[in-house]
């Protein structure tokens, strides 16, 4: 890989040095916002082995299904007494990012494409990679969680926070002197995409566009928040053997409306 290539050449958490990555400012709001989202994979050449987040990525959109069988019962109506879960299929993403000269959509999920090697088309793809997100808070998040310009660390591997990681960013512009303000960082929300292999490619070259936008498809092995070990018992929620709501159909015991009027036995309903 070129050494003076500014578009593929990874370093402070970025996959380029050129003008197309740098940071600019962003709102401040509750609802989350994508300017602020970033997108980590592995840049193909970099010495440190590392993920950095890629760059002119106008959409990164995953998406995964199951199927829920209904279980039902000759002789009861026409009533559902169970639904199952089957197996989840495979996440699948969709890649939506700016073609450079010196920088495509493959070199920047680590393979050797463009002007690093020969990839040209999928079946010259022998190994998967990573992808990271990193659902970046807002300054009125943190300071709901206390963290206002540090950001939290979740706690580490282990921990049932451990998929957050405080985010801090290479460059910044400080407050004067005597004004509070120095410290620059927040909390993000990490999901990691493990294994992904790309299922489909495309670029239109067209007539009537200047820029030549390219989107790949990706089926991603697993999902997971970087740290935890997920097992049987893993708590997720709506667990009423641990005293959680859950649902009236599976409550371990009776079940209070909001208001605290009613209150139904196990059973009662339906």
């Amino acid at each position: 890989m070129p050494s003076d290539n500014q578009d593929l050449n990874p370093q402070n958490g970025l996959q380029g040095s050129s003008y197309l990555y740098e940071f600019g400012t962003s709102p401040n709001t509750r609802v989350a916002v994508s300017q602020k989202v970033r997108v980590l994979a592995p840049a193909y050449g970099d010495p440190n082995k590392t993920l950095s987040q890629m760059g002119v990525v106008s959409s990164w959109a995953p998406t995964e299904s199951r199927t829920i069988d209904e279980m039902r019962g000759i002789g009861f109506g026409d009533k559902i007494a169970e639904l199952v879960p089957s197996i989840t299929g495979a996440t699948t993403a969709n890649f939506e990012r700016a073609l450079l000269y010196l920088s495509n959509l493959w070199q920047a999920t680590g393979y050797a494409a463009g002007i690093d090697g020969p990839v040209r088309s999928l079946r010259h793809h022998r190994w998967p990679f990573d992808v990271e997100q990193q659902l970046v808070f807002s300054t009125l998040a943190d300071n709901d969680l206390g963290v206002q310009n540090v950001g939290s660390d979740g706690g580490g591997k282990g921990s049932f926070t451990g998929g957050q990681s405080a985010v801090r960013y290479p460059t910044v512009t400080n407050s004067p002197a005597g004004i509070p303000g120095g410290a620059r960082g927040h909390t993000a929300i990490i999901t990691m995409y493990e294994g992904c292999w790309f299922n489909s490619w495309s670029a239109t070259f067209s007539k009537d566009s200047g820029q030549i936008m390219e989107s790949g498809g990706v089926t991603i092995s697993d999902v997971h928040d970087f740290n935890s070990t997920y097992g049987e018992f893993l708590a997720t929620g709506n667990d009423p053997t641990v005293g959680q709501l859950g649902s009236i159909r599976y409550q371990g015991g009776a079940f209070t409306s909001a208001g605290g009027a009613a209150s139904f036995a196990q059973g009662v309903i339906g």
